[in-house]
């Protein structure tokens, strides 16, 4: 039911965060195991979470029966235990990376439960997911050095357009069940055209936030050819994905969006060493 190939979307920002966090601040090999451990125990939480509020919806869904809840595989108790469990251990983890992060893991928990309901009352659930996600970051800094930095923030915002581009174009699938459904997206709001162009928008904004991090933070200039990397897989993913011809969807969604995040990570992780 939990992708792991999910988490790493997000995963490569936070740390990324941390990295640019010890910069500054004394390294420990406890908050980077703990920040994993919340990093993955959240993702895991928030899955299962959707799984179970949409198992309904998706059961009615011919692209979504086959999972796990609708199709009678796992039951909702099972998987509301499984959510439960992994709140506990996103919270405990919070805890052990200092009193700032245990408070700010419960409100955290809130925006990634809340995205699961957005669809059913505004076009803007993508944005919403984003907003959620994009917090990953910016948890892992308060983590490492208990305070926030404007600078973290534009890699917050990278992480916010970047996951809401790509959920714009992988909603194009549903168009007409979600009508059907009265559920709320870009692609049934503006039609899939236009929902692609506005992923095109916010993958450009991505690009611009990562600059804009690498300015604030004043990054070795090698970061550029991660940058350009970057910019050259967003472009093959939108030139994959058309709205009259979806079928390399999974490839654009899956496989484009964990090489961007991985080339992100491996940037940063060169910029640190040259440093």
């Amino acid at each position: 039911m939990i992708k792991f190939s999910h988490t790493i979307f997000a995963l490569p920002f936070a740390i990324s965060a941390m990295l640019l966090a010890w910069q500054k601040n004394k390294f420990d090999f406890l908050d980077l195991i703990f920040i994993l451990i919340a990093m993955v125990a959240a993702r895991s939480a928030a899955m299962g979470f959707n799984r179970i509020i949409d198992a309904e919806i998706d059961k009615k869904n011919m692209r979504t029966a086959i999972r796990e809840i609708p199709s009678g595989v796992l039951g909702k108790n099972e998987a509301l235990t499984f959510v439960v469990l992994s709140s506990f251990i996103f919270i405990l983890s919070a805890y052990m990376l200092g009193q700032t992060c245990f408070i700010l893991s419960f409100p955290v928990l809130f925006f990634l439960f809340f995205y699961s309901f957005t669809k059913r009352f505004t076009k803007f659930c993508h944005i919403f997911l984003g907003f959620a996600i994009g917090l990953a970051p910016l948890g892992a800094w308060v983590a490492i050095a208990d305070s926030l930095s404007i600078n973290i923030i534009f890699l917050s915002l990278a992480l916010m357009t970047y996951i809401a581009g790509f959920d714009i174009l992988y909603s194009c699938q549903d168009i007409d069940f979600d009508k059907s459904q009265n559920l709320f997206s870009f692609p049934v709001k503006f039609g899939a055209k236009k929902a692609m162009l506005m992923a095109k928008f916010l993958h450009i904004a991505t690009l611009v936030f990562l600059f804009l991090m690498q300015y604030s933070f004043n990054m070795h200039s090698v970061f550029y050819i991660f940058l350009g990397i970057i910019a050259i897989l967003l472009l093959i993913e939108h030139m994959l994905v058309k709205p009259d011809d979806l079928k390399h969807i999974n490839i654009a969604f899956f496989h484009m969006n964990s090489l961007v995040s991985v080339v992100l990570l491996a940037g940063v992780i060169v910029e640190a060493l040259l440093r």
